[in-house]
């Protein structure tokens, strides 16, 4: 604590002096900078750890260890977030959004590093999720903590996490378009001139960062050198589609799965569960051990007796059909596999997962038509186009995936089929689902941030801090002379009615018994009863901002009710609200 005094008081002057424009470019490149040396950081730790354990284990059998790896890493994992972090770091990108809606931009310090080590322990012990979460949530709280460090504005903050979610991004890929990209589509984060130039700084920074540390081999990377075949366009279209429906698919699977393990209270049960299903899966499918990069690339290199060797498959790859079903088998069951991992107890994201489907899904898909309709297809591209077309279909995020993969792959050979195929697969996508995975849970809750401003501010909006306490309550009972004397104590002109239980029964305005509350004579003969009126509607406490503007729309009135459960809460005022809107835009927007 006197340490963070301290720091303030050192910087704070020099921040003023700076000028908050300035100054979150500066942040910005710091930001930038950690967020790829946290990335590098995780990247590495889970290589070193993978392969501790292929040197302890390589006396035993690979296979049976399978069973036994994961779900260990996952039990760590578990310990580790139950017992030091105390708190809820899966899903990261999910977290990120949420914050940004609910909690003023603001994420727990510790985020900065319990994802990175959470996610190591999951990924390096073989679970089968992605490290691109994590890191993302990693990268947006280093951007956080240090807007909150510096007392910036809501709107500097939330464009610090947005660098953050793209240096993680920028780093972990090697691809500074790509994190801008992915900020923009998956944070809903304005694209003006004040928010790009620190969303560039950021991402450039970070793809410096990691190009010097660790060269252009971050993650994975493949140079495509066959020349583009028009003709092969509509294999592009129906890649698309197939790539779109096999989104909703993973999407709507893996929601199920995961709110079928929250249904299981006991986390040691739940782990054995998850870890029980996914050791299975991985003993099956061993492609499914870790990331799943490693195969995506001995696809792209022409080996797959890599892919396939080790495997219950290894003895029959001169049978087509055995290994189209093997690969089928990949394409499906990835999503429970996944899903168990993070539903078990581990930590990550699908990322990783939806990159892994989207390839093997590509090389199927061409491999198939080669076979059987003797196309002649190269199902190196179709392996990089299903994954974009995958990544589109899923995170609704089509301009990202196009990017990421013209990115990783050194230039733009593949831009039209990436066009194609991700276009295709997101417009097919969303006419069954109409959020991307990330925001899916979000928006049935009404707490997605948006690009429309308004929209964006509304979900910002907590109206429950704006009802009105200090309105003066009176019985049905009471006379007029009650009236009176509550009305010389109120500075209200409205007189919620209760009854004995706080069940509100009317509402008494002043104008209306302003003609006879002089009369004295009808004092002790008047009752509230027979002076109050029904208001035109009321607001229930747990309806969300848009449906209470709904009501104040319908109604006309410029004050309504709040009950709670049935009982009388206060009262809300339209003009109230609109104050509190003006001042929530002002400063999401900085206008």
């Amino acid at each position: 604590m006197l340490k963070g005094r301290l720091l303030r008081n050192i910087f704070h002057p020099l921040a003023e002096k700076t000028g908050q424009v300035n100054l979150v470019y500066l942040l910005s490149l710091l930001v930038g900078l950690l967020s790829a040396v946290a990335a590098i950081i995780l990247k590495n730790g889970i290589h070193y750890t993978h392969q501790f354990l292929l040197k302890i284990t390589a006396m035993g059998s690979w296979n049976l260890l399978y069973l036994v790896l994961p779900p260990t890493g996952m039990l760590l994992t578990l310990l580790f977030v139950k017992y030091v972090v105390k708190d809820n770091i899966g899903h990261g990108v999910s977290r990120v959004l949420y914050a940004i809606s609910r909690k003023k931009s603001i994420l727990n310090p510790h985020k900065t590093w319990t994802s990175v080590v959470a996610s190591t322990i999951t990924i390096g012990f073989g679970g089968s999720v992605g490290a691109e979460a994590p890191i993302v949530l990693t990268g947006s709280s280093i951007g956080s903590t240090i807007g909150n460090f510096f007392r910036l504005s809501y709107r500097s903050i939330t464009l610090l996490i947005g660098c953050g979610a793209a240096g993680a991004i920028s780093g972990i890929f090697n691809a500074p378009i790509a994190g801008i990209v992915f900020t923009i589509e998956i944070l809903m984060l304005d694209l003006t001139m004040s928010s790009i130039v620190p969303l560039l700084i950021s991402s450039v920074t970070a793809a410096t960062t990691s190009y010097f540390l660790m060269g252009n081999e971050v993650l994975f990377s493949f140079s495509v050198r066959e020349a583009f075949i028009i003709t092969n366009i509509p294999w592009y279209l129906l890649l698309g589609v197939v790539s779109g429906l096999l989104s909703v698919y993973f999407s709507k699977t893996t929601l199920y799965v995961e709110s079928r393990f929250e249904r299981i209270r006991n986390d040691y049960v739940r782990l054995a569960v998850g870890g029980g299903i996914l050791g299975l899966l991985i003993f099956l499918f061993p492609p499914f051990y870790g990331e799943g990069y490693g195969t995506i690339m001995h696809l792209l290199k022409g080996d797959t007796n890599a892919v396939f060797g080790n495997t219950l498959v290894g003895g029959f790859q001169d049978n087509f059909l055995v290994i189209a079903l093997f690969m089928l088998g990949l394409v499906l069951f990835k999503v429970f596999a996944s899903s168990a991992t993070n539903g078990g107890g581990g930590v990550g994201g699908i990322f990783a997962p939806t990159l892994f489907i989207g390839g093997i899904n590509g090389y199927l898909f061409s491999e198939i038509l080669n076979r059987i309709f003797n196309v002649n297809l190269p199902d190196k591209r179709f392996v990089l186009v299903g994954m974009a077309g995958m990544m589109a279909g899923v995170m609704h995020a089509p301009l990202t995936s196009i990017f990421l993969i013209a990115e990783i792959t050194g230039g733009y050979d593949l831009l039209i089929p990436l066009i194609i195929t991700s276009t295709v697969a997101f417009i097919t996508v969303k006419g069954f689902e109409p959020h991307s995975i990330y925001h899916v849970q979000l928006a049935e809750r009404g707490e997605l941030i948006t690009h429309d401003k308004d929209k964006a501010v509304m979900t910002m909006m907590d109206w429950k801090k704006d009802i009105e306490l200090d309105l003066v309550t009176v019985k049905p009972d009471d006379t007029l002379g009650d009236l009176v004397k509550a009305i010389s104590k109120s500075r209200r002109n409205i007189f919620p009615v209760v009854d004995v239980y706080n069940i509100l029964e009317g509402v008494v305005i002043l104008d209306d018994v302003r003609e006879i509350m002089f009369n004295t004579g009808l004092y002790d003969v008047t009752f509230v009863r027979d002076l109050m009126t029904i208001p035109p509607s009321y607001i229930d406490k747990e309806e969300d901002i848009e449906t209470v503007m709904e009501t104040f729309r319908k109604t006309g009135a410029w004050n309504l009710p709040v009950l709670d459960k049935g009982y009388y809460a206060g009262f809300l005022s339209k003009s109230r609200i609109f104050s509190t809107y003006r001042e929530l835009l002002v400063e999401f927007t900085g206008e």
